[in-house]
């Protein structure tokens, strides 16, 4: 899973549509993180039969995801209400 910036370089320039754009977005890479964690993905199946270990690295990296994609939407998030968006 991708593994998010939490603060990026414009965030302080952005609108709050923007904002709002930009926490939909890390949203999705949380679900998507969240799902490969599923021990059901073809991926973590073929890594459980042939090479353990990388169904290891696949939860540690999807975790490492997760808590990136929560801490820029709190960051975005923050960015809002300083910005007195609705």
């Amino acid at each position: 899973p991708h593994v998010v910036s939490v603060i990026g370089p414009n965030d302080n320039s952005m609108t709050c549509s923007q904002l709002d754009n930009e926490i939909a977005i890390s949203s999705k890479f949380k679900r998507d993180a969240k799902a490969e964690k599923s021990y059901g993905t073809s991926t973590n199946v073929a890594a459980i039969l042939f090479w353990l270990p990388g169904v290891v690295a696949t939860q540690m990296n999807a975790n490492e995801a997760i808590r990136a994609a929560d801490d820029r939407i709190n960051h975005l998030n923050r960015l809002k209400a300083k910005k007195n968006c609705d």
